[in-house]
């Protein structure tokens, strides 16, 4: 498998930088207290951070602000996953617990308040790659199953035409969701070089090391920015 991001999208957001994690052989259906407990110690961090202060104003939220509204995304309307959680955080309407590997990414991501998916690549229908949708690109919201079909222009992670996020880093489709019977499953960490790379890079060596310690897989790291676009994971 390849995680490719296309030239076109360095064109738009130059110094977009992606912290990657790929882990093969995880037993997702055993439920892990130790990932809820630290699921849980984010959720207070979050809680604690936030007292006092808008999510939406903060300067870890603002750089991806920026980037949705040179992509032409509405910011207000259209949350990243990071200010969405965090948000549904800070106004207390609860957090769900989903299962481990879920749980465990959730927990990174709000530790570190970067933007962390998860995808199933056994249902990938080839490389996961960041582009601008093309006419005649399927999404399947999560929870749905009639697709969406998408307009030429809106960045996406996609597998083939198979659409995995609209929006960059806004929603996840119903294709691809880790469940608990996922086994090999791929993390992108979506940050920017000049203002949070340290924080990616620091989410991505956590969560490998916390997916060796709880599920005792195989994992591999890389980095992806304008000098190095792809990466190849066997």
């Amino acid at each position: 498998m390849k995680f490719v991001v296309d030239k076109e999208v360095f064109e738009h957001l130059e110094d977009v930088c992606f912290g990657v994690v790929f882990a093969k052989g995880i037993n997702n259906r055993e439920a892990i207290s130790q990932i809820g407990e630290l699921l849980d110690y984010s959720i207070q961090g979050v809680e604690n951070k936030f007292v006092g202060q808008k999510v939406k104003e903060s300067p870890e939220m603002i750089p991806y602000r920026q980037a949705f509204v040179k992509l032409g995304i509405n910011p207000n309307k259209f949350l990243s996953s990071i200010e969405a959680m965090a948000s549904r955080i800070e106004k207390k309407k609860g957090f769900p617990k989903i299962n481990p590997v879920v749980d465990i990414g959730n927990a990174v991501s709000l530790k570190f308040l970067v933007p962390l998916g998860a995808h199933d690549v056994d249902s990938a229908a080839g490389d996961i790659v960041v582009r601008f949708s093309q006419e005649g690109d399927m999404f399947i919201p999560f929870g749905e199953k009639k697709a969406e079909v998408l307009e030429k222009g809106e960045l996406i992670y996609a597998a083939g035409d198979q659409v995995k996020t609209r929006r960059w880093i806004w929603r996840q489709s119903e294709a691809g969701k880790v469940t608990e019977e996922s086994r090999n499953i791929f993390f992108p960490i979506d940050g920017f070089t000049s203002q949070n790379q340290e924080q990616v890079i620091a989410a991505r060596d956590e969560l490998a090391r916390l997916l060796c310690q709880f599920f005792g897989c195989e994992v591999q790291v890389g980095f992806v920015n304008k000098e190095n676009m792809q990466l190849s994971f066997e």
